[in-house]
């Protein structure tokens, strides 16, 4: 099977976007900050616990991208992409502005 390298640099950062979205949610979580996404909410109230309902949530989605990966959709990773992208470095500047303001009251 000849694979097209784009399409595996897409897939690669997907993960890797994913990754991120674990640790930035896992960082809200332990905060105090609940989940905004309400399909991610109901993984984390639904499973044992919420740590393993958020790493079935990230399995789930990686493995949609591999699907989307096998069948070529190389447009639709990279628009997915750039909304987690856009996610993470939401989440990132939260966690920052949250951090900055409770460092201030003290």
């Amino acid at each position: 099977m000849v694979v097209d390298g784009e399409i595996v640099n897409y897939l690669v950062q997907f993960v890797y976007l994913q990754l991120l979205d674990l640790l930035t949610t896992i960082a809200f979580l332990l905060n105090g900050i609940h989940e905004g996404n309400p399909l991610v909410r109901w993984a984390l109230n639904a499973a044992p616990t919420p740590w393993g309902g958020l790493l079935g949530v990230k399995v789930l989605a990686v493995l949609l991208g591999l699907y989307c990966w096998r069948l070529g959709k190389q447009r639709l990773l990279a628009r997915v992409n750039f909304l987690f992208a856009i996610l993470v470095a939401w989440n990132l500047v939260a966690l920052i502005a949250g951090s900055v303001l409770a460092a201030k009251s003290i």
